[in-house]
């Protein structure tokens, strides 16, 4: 088994996916090779940004915007 054939598991909470999602799919409609350097980086971006996509619901809540703004205020750190 080659080392590329493992699988890793990365747990989010419903706020961090959220916010992830947003700025994963900003990250996609720019010119990727003014933020990746390298191809290879492109495949697990689009990887958890499908993932996610399929994950969370809330993407398509007529309410979304107001969603994203409140997991954004749970997850900005207290002063």
């Amino acid at each position: 088994m080659f080392v590329g054939e493992s699988q890793v598991t990365i747990k989010l909470t419903s706020d961090e996916a959220l916010v992830l999602s947003h700025w994963l799919e900003k990250l996609q409609m720019t010119d990727f090779s003014r933020v990746v350097d390298d191809p290879a980086v492109w495949a697990p971006i689009h990887r958890i940004a499908g993932t996610l996509d399929k994950a969370l619901p809330e993407l398509f809540a007529p309410d979304y915007d107001q969603r994203l703004e409140a997991a954004r205020q749970r997850l900005r750190p207290e002063d």
